[in-house]
């Protein structure tokens, strides 16, 4: 390979290089910035390929999607005088790069740590003339479209962004707090549970008593009945034998005589000591009784 060779495959090298870097392209998810020496020239691409002056020119790019801050956890105090640990986040977008690129020279952390700040400053100073609920439940939503709105025309004058939403997404109690409120929390539920623990037992000697009466009054209908009924039931009995007597007396006394024997002699252990003269053994001596 000769000198005219090398020179032209070098030529060549030079100028594929010099190509590569003139030429760059935009995409649809992008927003470029070209420079020129630090200073803005040209910020109005569409998605698409453009040429720059190599050396001359730089070309910055950043994300035209809608993109997220994150804050860290900020004390914040209340107008009840109360500390909480409120922890927010935002969505924003690029819309003016111009403006963006001016306010954080490109350096996409710094469009965080002002919207962080921003956003801090706003919740503190909303958050500082409203009690604890109506932050966390009360007023929640129509404060954050506030905080929004306001935000938004701040964001895009000083940082060309848009501010879609800004979200708390959690609001604690100091630690040194939280225990203070735990415990009178605890303390609430106690005197809650001993509370309807003395109503159980109210209600259940309620229906203790009410049980016992109820048992006395049905024993006690129970046992008139039943001497009622045993009444009844002698009073017939004594009717049938004083029929029987009056039928034949004669065979009434044998029988009688003979259930006493029965009943009398039953366990061969059993022992009696009867004067044999008795009538007791009427029936023994003389089967007609005589």
């Amino acid at each position: 390979m000769n000198n005219k060779t090398l020179f032209t495959v070098a030529l060549l090298l030079v100028a594929l290089l010099a190509i590569s870097s003139s030429v760059f392209v935009v995409k649809e998810t992008e927003k470029a910035v070209l420079l020129r020496f630090g200073e803005v020239v040209r910020t109005d691409y569409s998605p698409g390929l453009y040429f720059k002056v190599p050396l001359w020119h730089s070309l910055l790019k950043f994300d035209a999607r809608v993109q997220t801050v994150d804050s860290s956890p900020v004390r914040m105090l209340n107008s009840e005088n109360k500390f909480m640990m409120v922890d927010s986040y935002a969505k924003y977008r690029i819309t003016d790069v111009r403006r963006f690129y001016v306010a954080t020279r490109g350096d996409e952390r710094n469009a965080v740590r002002l919207l962080s700040e921003q956003i801090n400053d706003r919740l503190r100073n909303q958050f500082g003339v409203r009690d604890l609920h109506e932050v966390v439940s009360g007023e929640r939503d129509e404060l954050m479209e506030q905080i929004t709105h306001n935000l938004d025309q701040k964001a895009r004058t000083n940082l060309g962004v848009e501010i879609i939403d800004v979200r708390v997404k959690q609001i604690d109690l100091p630690p040194e707090v939280s225990e203070s409120v735990f415990e009178r929390m605890r303390a609430g539920r106690d005197r809650e549970a001993k509370d309807h623990r003395a109503k159980g037992e109210e209600a259940r000697e309620r229906l203790q008593a009410n049980a016992d009466r109820q048992q006395v009054e049905i024993e006690a209908e129970a046992y008139r009945e039943a001497q009622q009924l045993r009444g009844t039931g002698d009073a017939e009995a004594a009717a049938i034998y004083a029929a029987a007597y009056n039928k034949d007396p004669e065979f009434y006394s044998f029988y009688r005589s003979l259930t006493a024997y029965k009943e009398s002699f039953k366990n061969k252990s059993d022992m009696m000591l009867v004067d044999p003269e008795s009538e007791f053994f009427r029936y023994l001596k003389n089967p007609k009784g005589e």
